[in-house]
Order: structure tokens, then C-alpha cells, then sequence
């Protein structure tokens, strides 16, 4: 019986092979050294179990395992108009938030994506063409962040960028991978007040909208 398994020795569903090999070159912290790495699902996107080797402060080494959830890196925008005050927002549901306490699972989020290949400022181009059918002109970089670290292996670099409304055209996602993503025109102010009253709960995009309160409308 052979012991090749999808993603390492053979393709997997998307033709993906070597996916057990990640991390295992490592050097950037001598207080770790990785010993293992095991592909426990290769869907979609990546679950690995990872046998690695931890230094403390103490000088003792532990042997140490950790699973990582790798889906790629990813890109958001807030896109905001500075004559009107207001935010382009978009709203769909999600099924992560919906099974885990959100009330109906429809978030209000900024426009964001997975990279997919693409660098993080043509992916935030592409996404918001195809979630709110706006054409990005002027795009400021803010800064990366990891967003759950503690499983999740994905950096998010977040942009903001001014619109106009005349020029939306199109948007809604892409139905082909069965979204349904409605534009959402919101007032600065009322955003704020959104935030703090939980009706928007999306990460990412409470730190957008907190950074716009510091940097755009203070």
C-alpha cells in the first residue's frame, strides 16, 4: 500500500504538491527549531500540524505542536468620500459569523479579499471592482496586520482610498462563486456608532474605521 498523500508527495485537488514542507526552513529565531510538519486537510485552503522544538527563557527546550489554518494573505480598502463624510461599506453573509452568535450572519464589512497571486494592491483593485463596482484611482498603503495569529497564518494589508459615487458601476461579487454582496452607503458619524453598538463586528473593519476617526474625520 503506498504511503504518497495528496499535497505532499502528490498533487492534491488543486494540484498542489510539497505543502508539508512549509516552515521547515525557518531561521529567523534561534529559539525555534522546526522538526515536523503534517498536511491534516488540503481543501480549499491548508490545515498543517506542525511538531516544532521552543526554547524558554528559562534556556529548557520543549517539544511543541501547533495547527495553522493558511488560506493566504488577503487585502481591504476603506473606501470613503471626504466631501460627503461617508464610507462605501459592503454587507453579505457569513456563515463563520452566522454559526457562532451573529444574529443573522449579514456583516457590514469594508471591500476586501484574497490575494490570489496578485500583489495587495492589484487584489484590493480587483476586489472592489468586483464587490462594489468601484475603479480605485488614488490607493494609500497603512499597514499589515495578522489577524488571528494564534491559528490563522494570513496578513492582511490594509489600504484606504477615496471614491465617488458617480463612478460606481457594477459590483455585487462574483456570482460564479455564489456571492450576493450589496453596496452599503454609510455617514462617518453613524459608522462610529455602528461600531459601538456591535452592528458592525468585522475586524478588519473597525480598524479601518477606527483609523479613519484618527487620520480622515477627527
Amino acid at each position: 500500500m503506498s504511503d504518497e498523500r495528496p499535497g505532499h508527495d502528490i498533487p492534491d485537488g488543486r494540484g498542489r504538491i510539497g505543502l508539508h514542507r512549509t516552515g521547515l526552513d525557518l531561521i529567523g529565531n534561534p529559539d525555534v527549531r522546526v522538526r515536523d510538519v503534517e498536511v491534516t486537510s488540503d481543501g480549499w485552503h491548508v490545515l498543517r500540524r506542525t511538531t516544532l522544538d521552543y526554547r524558554g527563557r528559562d534556556g529548557q527546550w520543549s517539544t511543541q505542536t501547533r495547527e495553522t489554518y493558511d488560506r493566504g494573505n488577503g487585502a481591504t480598502v476603506l473606501l470613503y468620500d471626504p466631501v460627503a463624510r461617508t464610507l462605501l461599506l459592503s454587507r453579505q453573509f457569513r456563515f463563520p459569523a452566522y454559526v457562532n452568535g451573529h444574529p443573522d450572519g449579514m456583516l457590514v464589512e469594508s471591500a476586501a479579499g484574497l490575494l490570489d497571486g496578485d500583489s495587495p494592491e492589484e487584489a484590493i483593485r480587483r476586489e472592489a471592482a468586483e464587490e462594489l463596482g468601484v475603479r480605485i484611482g488614488q490607493l494609500t498603503h497603512l499597514f499589515d496586520l495578522y489577524m488571528s495569529p494564534g491559528s490563522v497564518t494570513e496578513r492582511v494589508h490594509f489600504y484606504a482610498a477615496p471614491y465617488v459615487s458617480a463612478d460606481i458601476e457594477g459590483g455585487g461579487g462574483l456570482a460564479e462563486e455564489g456571492e450576493e454582496i450589496e453596496a452599503v452607503v454609510v455617514p462617518y458619524d453613524k459608522a462610529l456608532g455602528m461600531v459601538a453598538d456591535g452592528r458592525i463586528a468585522d475586524g478588519k473593519t473597525v480598524v479601518l474605521i477606527q483609523w479613519a476617526a484618527l487620520n480622515l474625520f477627527g
